[in-house]
């Protein structure tokens, strides 16, 4: 069990799964925690980490450090998915083991399991069929990192445990419209089109300014345009240059029919702490809130916690992904553990967080 000055090394600290895990330890009272950059450690690369970990020697590790992304960047990247995943991972694990690490935590994602897989997935139906296309060298990456702690374990006699978080939202999240997931995407899109309706420019440039450049597409659909299609940057609110007009509708991916689970990060960095503690098996185990909602639904969710009061349309040549993807958590609740926060709070709490950071 993990000692209030235990040293413990968070890698990807940064992340929205990392950076959960670095506040709940600190509130929790953990205060000997270890924490690099990419700057200061490139974990694709072997020597540094290894050099690492021979320094610092820490007693548990929580690795949290991914290359992650929608179904556009996993379409877009896929080989730059699977390498850097299985670097990263690779070289941790393995320094892990040669400097006796007492424990590690592995950070994997329900997109291990197959497309087509039973509902609610368990953790035995991990590679019983084909995988999503769309997601496929990521999630083989992730694979790839439960099988390198399982046969550790197995050699080795380490004690390396696998999450399998389902989807994730909440502070520090990737709101890039290119590579996001699907909330994140949601939230920037109808706060985006909410601050075209009131004609706030200046908010629209802010908010460029901290989440990345809009794409054009989101920027004619939520009614905004400009002479320039790269950047809102330094563009005037009126004259030739950029115009407002009223927006007619936010644009989704897909059908809105697939239906997706959605967990806090809060409440996931609650739950892997939780198992450092109390879970020392080399099976995998899900962490989730058992219970899932369509897209259309968190749509009109999330519309209603922004506050836009246009339309929504689905642009159905856009992929869907897999149409279920629910997990079952009998086993970590066999444990003890349940999440706190609700998915309207959990959204609201977002969205907070998300307009003061571009404020």
């Amino acid at each position: 069990m993990m000692e209030l000055d235990s040293k413990i090394y968070i890698a990807g600290h940064r992340g929205l799964v990392g950076s959960a895990i670095h506040r709940k330890l600190k509130e929790k009272g953990y205060a000997n925690i270890i924490a690099r950059t990419r700057k200061e450690l490139d974990l694709e690369r072997q020597a540094p980490v290894e050099s690492f970990f021979q320094e610092q020697r820490p007693e548990y590790v929580f690795l949290a450090a991914a290359k992650v992304g929608g179904i556009w960047a996993n379409n877009s990247f896929p080989a730059e998915f699977i390498y850097s995943n299985i670097m990263v991972q690779t070289n941790l694990i393995h320094s892990a083991y040669r400097t006796g690490v007492r424990k590690l935590l592995f950070l994997g994602s329900s997109c291990i399991y197959p497309k087509n897989c039973p509902q609610p997935m368990k953790e035995e139906h991990l590679l019983t069929g084909p995988l999503e296309p769309t997601n496929e060298p990521y999630a083989v990456a992730k694979i790839a990192g439960i099988k390198t702690c399982q046969s550790y374990n197995r050699q080795y006699g380490t004690n390396y445990v696998s999450v399998m978080p389902t989807n994730l939202y909440g502070p520090n999240d990737n709101f890039d419209l290119e590579t996001s997931h699907v909330l994140a995407a949601m939230i920037r899109k109808f706060h985006l089109a909410k601050l075209a309706a009131k004609g706030d420019w200046e908010g629209i440039q802010n908010d460029e300014t901290y989440y990345g450049p809009i794409p054009e597409d989101v920027r004619t659909a939520i009614g905004f345009s400009v002479r320039n299609p790269q950047s809102l940057r330094g563009v005037g609110p009126s004259g030739p240059e950029a115009t407002i007009h009223n927006p007619q509708s936010v644009v989704l991916w897909g059908t809105g029919t697939p239906k997706r689970e959605f967990l806090h990060v809060d409440d996931l960095a609650d739950a892997c702490i939780f198992l450092m503690s109390h879970y020392d098996e080399s099976d995998i185990i899900n962490i989730g809130c058992g219970e899932d909602v369509s897209i259309a639904e968190l749509a009109l969710l999330v519309k209603d916690i922004v506050g836009y009061t246009g339309n929504i349309e689905y642009d159905t040549e856009k992929p869907d992904g897999t149409p279920l993807k629910l997990l079952d958590v009998s086993k970590l609740r066999g444990l003890g553990w349940k999440p706190k926060i609700s998915l309207e709070e959990g959204i609201r709490k977002t969205y907070q967080w998300y307009c003061r950071s571009a404020a």
